[in-house]
C-alpha cells in the first residue's frame, strides 16, 4: 500500500512527533509547532560541558515540561504533595537516548527546575529534528535528550521486598 498523500510533496520532511503515556489521564502525540502554538514559550540561555566538545553555548525556546505533561493529567492527586513526589518521567530520543526526571524536579512545589521542550535550537525551529530536552540547572549535557520520542510518566512500584532488611547481612 502507497502511504504518500496525495499532494503532498514527497521531499518535504515530516514533523516529530512526541508521544506522552504512562499513568497519565490524556496521554498525548505532540508535535514541535503543538509545543509553540499551545503553550507559553520560556528562553534559556545554557552553557553546559559536553564530554567530547567542552562548553556548548546555546539558546532554547519552548514551554516548561512541567506545563506540557502537567495537561496530560499524570494520576497523582495533585493536592497531595507526597503523591506527586513519587512520579517520574522517563524521556527518550531518536537515538535511543534516555533520561529520568524526578516530578519533584520540576513541580514548583519542590525543585521547580525550568526545564524546557524545546522548539526552537539558536533561533532555528526544530520541527523536523524534533524537540529537545533542555535541563538548564545541569553542569554537563547528558540529559539534553534530542529528537524526543516518548515521555513516559508513572511510578516505579517495587516488585518485592529486598533480601535482608536493615540491619540483616
Amino acid at each position: 500500500m502507497d502511504a504518500t498523500v496525495a499532494g503532498a510533496d514527497p521531499g518535504a520532511a515530516v514533523p516529530r512527533r512526541l508521544l506522552i503515556g504512562g499513568q497519565v489521564r490524556r496521554p498525548a502525540s505532540l508535535t514541535v509547532a503543538d509545543l509553540r502554538d499551545r503553550w507559553a514559550q520560556h528562553r534559556a540561555r545554557v552553557v553546559f560541558d559536553c564530554a567530547t566538545s567542552g562548553p556548548r553555548r546555546h539558546t532554547f525556546e519552548g514551554p516548561l515540561l512541567r506545563e506540557v505533561v502537567g495537561d496530560a493529567g499524570p494520576a497523582f492527586d495533585a493536592r497531595r504533595r507526597k503523591d506527586r513526589s513519587r512520579f517520574l518521567l522517563s524521556v527518550t530520543g531518536g537515538d535511543g537516548h534516555h533520561a529520568v526526571l524526578a516530578w519533584a524536579e520540576i513541580d514548583a512545589d519542590f525543585g521547580a527546575a525550568p526545564v524546557l521542550l524545546a522548539a526552537s535550537l539558536d533561533g532555528r525551529g526544530l520541527d523536523t529534528a524534533g524537540s529537545q530536552l533542555v535541563v538548564p540547572t545541569d553542569r554537563c549535557g547528558a540529559r539534553y535528550i534530542s529528537a524526543i520520542t516518548v515521555i513516559w510518566v508513572g511510578t516505579w512500584e517495587a516488585a518485592g521486598e529486598c533480601d535482608g532488611g536493615p540491619g540483616e547481612r
